[in-house]
Order: structure tokens, then C-alpha cells, then sequence
């Protein structure tokens, strides 16, 4: 008997197209997701007990992050062969990270204003208090030179055991460089360095196939934790900051993308799983080795993705850039701070040092808030409480504007650099050549890279030649 000749009653099972539905990581994640909310809404107590998921989930990408980085940038850098092409692309990288932040600033900056969320609470400056707020954000913060100064590993396998991004770049350039000046003793290591990196991927995609359960217990812990009541006193702020951050991404960094000869919706579609998991743990980090696999498999070179990619989540956080501005003044509103131009603009130059460094990690925008008020003396860090209960449901908007910044920031400087293969990168946003998360789709073919003038083109390696011919890229339509 057919299964479409069941017996009336009994139970068929799943068709094939559902069960590869489930199947998918992203679908998993937005069952996750939606489950999260509905056990946070229904049993607050229960939903907040079920942190440690989500915490655990992170945790676990985290103890790979370090890793990851180290091997991909330095296998990158003693790859390319050419100090002053790393530099070139660093250089570059920095200037449009710089760039973006300042106009997610001024986008913030404008939006705040013309809304006003906080103008007529009338908030007594005398009855805030620090009580209840975390630590990091009420201590003293270090200054430049300080900061400067901390990202210096004590050893050099100490930068690999901490969760500062930064270190890690600084040990992983320096040590590419060291392969690349000690030329033949250095190649078995470049080499070996390369299988460290497929096996650290294969960890990576295990590692990911709880995903949904840490997205489920994130969620939970959210609504659970501070409530769905909390967003109606704050609504308009949690609001106005939602529809400015999709507007920086679809207008900005949708421009970007145009500039580029790319779309910004495939590319949106491409990274889907990556967003769910960024909306379910309120975090950017969990995704990242996963950012720097697809971004290679689109046609962004190795080295490219390995420079740009890791210093964008210390220095292109562009939704807590957009958190920062919108922030200080809906809390100078609310207090009946009258902030003129010249201390607004005050505020947000300070605002470009303090949301350098600052992780990926959830809540790490409202510390950085912290360190731009305590810096400036216009409003006073204890207004932060008014903040504080309504953050959380921001800082999913903060992680996946600053995630999709970082990619679109990769493509398009790989795109400047002549190493984005734009064939293969159309090809993959239209689905022809699907992302299939295994070691070897983690290190797609390298595009080809024009040599900047006085350079010597590099030579082609007839293995990479003959495995190109074997798997042809379709052309572009």
C-alpha cells in the first residue's frame, strides 16, 4: 500500500522534502529560536535556568576561535609571499573599517535626534545609582596608550589561551612573517599549519550541529530573564535602533555591495544559518570560523579573509557603533541633558577609540557605552540602569549588523585587491555552486590576483592548475 493509501488514522511518516528541510542548519536554528521565545514567555523561571546552553554553546566555538585565526591567518601571510602586500591589504582594510564606523555614527547620531526616544521621561539624575549593573561597566577604563599596550601577549602561546581577538592577530602576523623571511625551514610548518586548519574546521562543523540547542537556550534565557514587558516601557528606543540598523545594512552596506558588482540580498541569503545563530545567542563570535570558510568558498583569496575577517570584529563593529551614538543621547534625553553639536561630535570621536577592541561576545556594546560616558563628563555612567534591562534585546541587531558589515567588508576588500574572483563569487550567491561544510569546501580555489605594479606575478602551481580544469567555474550571467 502507497503511503498516499493509508489507512485513515494512522500515522505516514515525513515526506522526503520535510526531512531534508530539517536537515538544514538554519531551520534548525529558527525552530531553536522560536522555541526559545515561546518556553521564555510561557515559564519565565524555567526559560531563565536554561543560560547554560547557550552559554555552553559559546564557550565551545569560543575554544576554537583562537586556533582558527592563528592558522588561517598565518598560512595566509607565509602563502602570499609578499610583506608589502599584506601591508597593502591591512592598510586598506583599516581605512574602510574606519570609514563605515564613522557613517553607522552619524547614521545613529541623526536618527536619535530626529526621533528623540528619551525626550520627556524626566529622569532625577540624583535617583540612578550603579547597583545591579556589571562590573566592567562601572570600573575605571584604560587609556589608549594602556590598551595599546595590553594587547601584547605575555608569551606567545599566551595569546592563544586568552578571548582577545587582537593578540592573536598580532602573534599570527607576526609569525606568518617569520615563515616567510626563513624560506625553506619554513615551508614543512606552512605546510603542516594548513592540516591543522582542515582539522580544526572539521571540530568546527561538529561543534556547529548544536547550534539550534544553543540558540533554544539563549532565547529562553532572554525572554525568561528581563521579559516582553521590559520592551513596551522602551519601546520606541529598542525600535528606532532595530530600523536604523536595517537601514545601514540595506542601504549602505547594500551600496557597497553595488559598488562592488555584488547584491546584498544572495549574499544575505548565502550567510542565513550564520544569522540565525547570531539572533539566537546574541553573539557574533559563534560564527565566525564559519564566516571565514563561506567568505573563501564565495572567492575572497585565503590571505584576504584571514587579514580582514578577525581585525573587523575588533575594529569595524558597526551596529555597536550605531548602539553607542544612539545610546549616550537617548540617555542625555531622558535625563534633560540639552547635548549641543559640539559635545555630541565630542562624544562620538571618543566613541571611535572606545568600540575598538571590543569582542564579538554579548554585552560587550554596553560595556563599551560605559567606557565612552565615563571618558566624557556629559552624562554620568549611573544613567546605564535605564539601559540596562532593554539590552539584550538589542544587542542581537549590534551582532548581525556587525556580522554582515565584516562580510561585505571582506568582499569588498578583496574585490579592491584584485583577489575576489567575481565569476565565482555570482555564481555562489546564485546557488550554483553550493557551500557544503566539509574541509575541503573550506579551502576553495584561489582567484586569480593581478600583481600590483613592480611585483612579480606569481607562478602558477600546475596542481592548482589541474584541479581548476577538473572543476571548471561556471562564468557569470
Amino acid at each position: 500500500m502507497s503511503r498516499n493509501d493509508a489507512a485513515p488514522g494512522t500515522v505516514t511518516a515525513p515526506s522526503g522534502r520535510i526531512r531534508r528541510l530539517l536537515s538544514l542548519l538554519y531551520v534548525q536554528c529558527l525552530i531553536g529560536v522560536l522555541a526559545g521565545a515561546a518556553v521564555g514567555w510561557l515559564g519565565p523561571s524555567f526559560g531563565a535556568d536554561l543560560k547554560p546552553l547557550g552559554d555552553g554553546f559559546i564557550a565551545l566555538v569560543r575554544m576554537m576561535i583562537a586556533p582558527v585565526i592563528f592558522c588561517t591567518v598565518v598560512h595566509g601571510i607565509a602563502s602570499m609571499g609578499n610583506a608589502r602586500a599584506v601591508g597593502r591589504v591591512s592598510l586598506k582594510a583599516l581605512l574602510y573599517f574606519e570609514v563605515l564606523t564613522t557613517v553607522a555614527m552619524v547614521i545613529g547620531l541623526v536618527v536619535v535626534n530626529m526621533i528623540k526616544p528619551g525626550s520627556g521621561l524626566h529622569v532625577d539624575p540624583s535617583a540612578l545609582s550603579t547597583e545591579g549593573l556589571p562590573p566592567e561597566a562601572t570600573q575605571s577604563h584604560e587609556s589608549v596608550a594602556a590598551f595599546t599596550l595590553s594587547n601584547i601577549p605575555d608569551t606567545l602561546l599566551s595569546a592563544l589561551t586568552g578571548h582577545e581577538i587582537l593578540p592573536v592577530l598580532l602573534v599570527s602576523v607576526l609569525f606568518g612573517f617569520g615563515l616567510n623571511a626563513a624560506g625553506e625551514a619554513g615551508t614543512g610548518i606552512t605546510q603542516g599549519i594548513e592540516k591543522l586548519s582542515k582539522v580544526l574546521f572539521t571540530l568546527i562543523r561538529w561543534i556547529m550541529r548544536l547550534a539550534p540547542i544553543g540558540a533554544f537556550g539563549s532565547m529562553a534565557f532572554t525572554i525568561g530573564n528581563y521579559g516582553l514587558d521590559t520592551l513596551r516601557h522602551l519601546f520606541l528606543l529598542v525600535g528606532s535602533f532595530w530600523l536604523t540598523a536595517l537601514f545601514f545594512v540595506l542601504v549602505v552596506l547594500g551600496t557597497v555591495m553595488r559598488i562592488n558588482g555584488l547584491r546584498l540580498l544572495p549574499f544575505l541569503r548565502y550567510i542565513k544559518e550564520e544569522l540565525l545563530i547570531v539572533l539566537g545567542t546574541s553573539s557574533s563570535e559563534p560564527v565566525l570560523p564559519r564566516m571565514m570558510a563561506k567568505l573563501q568558498h564565495v572567492g575572497a583569496s585565503k590571505p584576504v579573509v584571514g587579514i580582514t575577517l578577525p581585525a573587523g570584529y575588533s575594529f569595524n563593529l558597526d551596529g555597536t557603533a550605531i548602539y553607542l551614538t544612539m545610546g549616550s543621547v537617548f540617555l542625555a534625553q531622558a535625563l534633560g541633558i540639552d547635548l549641543s553639536l559640539t559635545q555630541q561630535l565630542s562624544m562620538l570621536a571618543v566613541m571611535l577609540l572606545t568600540s575598538k577592541g571590543a569582542a564579538g561576545v554579548t554585552g560587550s556594546g554596553f560595556i563599551a557605552l560605559a567606557a565612552t560616558l565615563s571618558a566624557v563628563p556629559h552624562v554620568p555612567v549611573a544613567a546605564l540602569a535605564l539601559i540596562f534591562g532593554i539590552d539584550r534585546f538589542m544587542s542581537e541587531a549590534r551582532a548581525l549588523t556587525s556580522v554582515i558589515g565584516n562580510g561585505v567588508a571582506t568582499l569588498a576588500v578583496a574585490k579592491w585587491e584584485g583577489q575576489l574572483d567575481e565569476d565565482r563569487a555570482k555564481a555562489v550567491l546564485r546557488g550554483e555552486i553550493p557551500y557544503t561544510p566539509s574541509p575541503e569546501a573550506n579551502h576553495a580555489p584561489e582567484p586569480r590576483v593581478a600583481p600590483a605594479p613592480g611585483e612579480e606575478p606569481a607562478k602558477a602551481d600546475p596542481e592548482e592548475s589541474a584541479e581548476a580544469d577538473r572543476h571548471p567555474v561556471p562564468a557569470a550571467g
